[in-house]
C-alpha cells in the first residue's frame, strides 16, 4: 500500500507541475492576449495588467518545474496560485460574468465548449484535492522537498 501512495505523490506531482508548466507557458507566449483576458475580470488596474500577465505565468511555470523536482516551496506557491485561481473564478461566477477563464490562455479549448466558469472551478476543485493529498502525504511520510542547491548536489533521501 505505501508503495502505490508514494507512486500516486509522484504521479500527482508530475501532472499537476505539468499543467501548471503547460498552462504559464501558453499564456507567456502571447502575454498580451492574457492581459485582455485579464482585463475581462475587472480586478486588476490598467497599468498593471501587462505585468501581471507576464509574471503570474512565469511563477506558474517556475512553480510547476519545483513540484516535478519536489523543490522546497513549491507546492506551497502552487496551493497559492489554486487558491487564487479559485477565487477569481469564483468572483466571476459571482459577478455573472461570461468570459473565458484565462486558465489555458486565449483559445481555451473548455472555454469555447463551455464558455463558462463554474467547469474551470469544478477542474480546479479537482486539483486541489490532489494539493490536499500531496500535504497530507508528506506530512504522513514525513517527506522534505528539496532546497534548489540539493537538486544539483545530492540524490534525495526519504
Amino acid at each position: 500500500m505505501m508503495h502505490l501512495l508514494d507512486r500516486i505523490d509522484k504521479i500527482l506531482r508530475f501532472c499537476l507541475g505539468g499543467i501548471f508548466i503547460y498552462a504559464g507557458s501558453i499564456k507567456l507566449l502571447d502575454p498580451v492576449t492574457f492581459a485582455i483576458l485579464i482585463e475581462a475580470y475587472g480586478i486588476v488596474p490598467e497599468g498593471l495588467l501587462l505585468p501581471v500577465a507576464v509574471i503570474l505565468p512565469a511563477v506558474e511555470v517556475a512553480a510547476g518545474i519545483g513540484l516535478i523536482f519536489d523543490l522546497r516551496g513549491s507546492l506551497e506557491v502552487i496551493t497559492v496560485l489554486m487558491l487564487m485561481l479559485m477565487a477569481i473564478l469564483g468572483y466571476g461566477i459571482w459577478k455573472g460574468l461570461d468570459v473565458d477563464c484565462g486558465c489555458f490562455g486565449a483559445g481555451d479549448p473548455e472555454a469555447d465548449a463551455f464558455h463558462g466558469l463554474r467547469t474551470s472551478l469544478y477542474r480546479d476543485l479537482v486539483m486541489l484535492a490532489g494539493i490536499v493529498f500531496l500535504f497530507g502525504w508528506r506530512r504522513y511520510r514525513a517527506i522534505q522537498p528539496m532546497a534548489g542547491a540539493q537538486v544539483v548536489r545530492e540524490p534525495r533521501k526519504k
